[in-house]
């Protein structure tokens, strides 16, 4: 049945030609998943270093050997496409995108895009030199709940928003033995987890960082090199003060992968949560609580990036969550590493506004 889907796919010529590159267990997720609910591109290359990684997506996907490469290069030599799918480590997603934007290919990259704001400005950089649309998987922005929220917020329903507090509980470590690379890792959870909560911020709120206060640290029970659990005061510069707790280690009830939110209000609350259980609750000051209506999505999660990311490209346009628009969450979770580590508030640079 996979082998069929991609026949067919080939003979849209109108589609967007796409070369994935990184097949490790994530990337073949994508594979798996996400191109078959975006009619708008075909994917027709598949690219690892690991040839272990490129047999496991021929045998679990069912993608011809002959589309299979161990190096970009050899990719772009074989076959004509416009765009590249990272979907690679993240100490390679620097050096592949500059690689794909140099052979003048668009890209969509996983989060977070690089680990510092100086490395993701020279992508951005690349990316305008060589007209290029360069878009991040903010996945979690593709949500009907996050959606409703933001709206509520541009709107002023409930007037200004003077702080917010974020929640997110999960025991993943409980899933992965000690020695697993990821908890070797001296973050997981501020680089790898809270970049989509540090980006919900900026999206939801239509706000940029100005300062972050951050403690990161491990309980007594994990004796793992990476830290699990950390909290954070963030600033921003319309006035608004986030508080956030996240643990990848909690022993208590478990939220919703985006965190539960709540947000305060001159007129009352925003109470919401996404990814998992969608809802927003308002309680305005002056009348009862209404859970909203929330409405559907064509595309959702991954699926809503890989659509809006083609629909730029065809339409000549920067993308939401464009590797220029998503500077700001790049710097805020820089910054969140940095004040943990120096146990003080750290300031943070002032980024590109969210468009429109």
């Amino acid at each position: 049945m996979r082998q069929a889907a991609h026949a067919k796919r080939e003979t849209s010529a109108a589609a967007l030609r796409i070369i994935q590159v990184g097949m490790g267990t994530w990337g073949r997720d994508w594979a798996k998943n996400i191109p078959q609910q975006v009619e708008e591109v075909e994917p027709v290359a598949w690219v690892d270093s690991d040839r272990r990684s490129l047999e496991a997506c021929q045998a679990e996907l069912g993608i011809p050997p002959e589309r299979c490469f161990t190096s970009l290069e050899a990719a772009f030599s074989a076959v004509e496409a416009e765009a590249v799918l990272a979907t690679v480590s993240l100490t390679a997603h620097v050096p592949v995108a500059l690689a794909a934007l140099e052979a003048g290919k668009h890209v969509l990259l996983e989060k977070p895009f690089a680990v510092t704001v100086a490395e993701a400005q020279r992508v951005v950089d690349v990316a305008a030199a060589h007209n290029r649309v360069m878009m991040i998987s903010q996945n979690y922005r593709f949500f009907p709940a996050v959606q409703a929220a933001m709206k509520v917020v541009r709107e002023g329903e409930l007037g200004t928003v003077g702080a917010v507090n974020v929640d997110f509980r999960r025991n993943m470590p409980m899933l992965l033995s000690d020695r697993d690379p990821y908890l070797s890792q001296e973050h997981p959870l501020l680089i790898d987890m809270a970049i989509h909560h540090f980006d919900l911020m900026r999206a939801v709120l239509g706000q940029e960082p100005v300062s972050i206060a951050c403690h990161a640290w491990n309980p007594p029970w994990r004796a793992v090199t990476g830290l699990l659990a950390a909290t954070a005061t963030i600033t921003f510069d319309g006035g608004t003060v986030v508080n956030y707790r996240g643990s990848w280690t909690s022993p208590g009830p478990k939220t919703a992968w985006a965190g539960e939110w709540r947000m305060e209000c001159a007129g009352g609350e925003i109470d919401w949560t996404s990814r998992n259980t969608e809802r927003v609750t308002v309680r305005p000051l002056d009348g009862p609580a209404r859970e909203l209506t929330l409405s559907s999505l064509d595309r959702y999660d991954r699926a809503g990036v890989l659509g809006a990311f083609a629909s730029a490209i065809g339409a000549g346009r920067e993308p939401p969550c464009s590797a220029r628009e998503n500077l700001g969450s790049v710097a805020l979770m820089s910054a969140a590493v940095a004040a943990a580590a120096a146990g003080q508030t750290v300031p943070i640079s002032a980024m590109p506004a969210i468009p429109g």
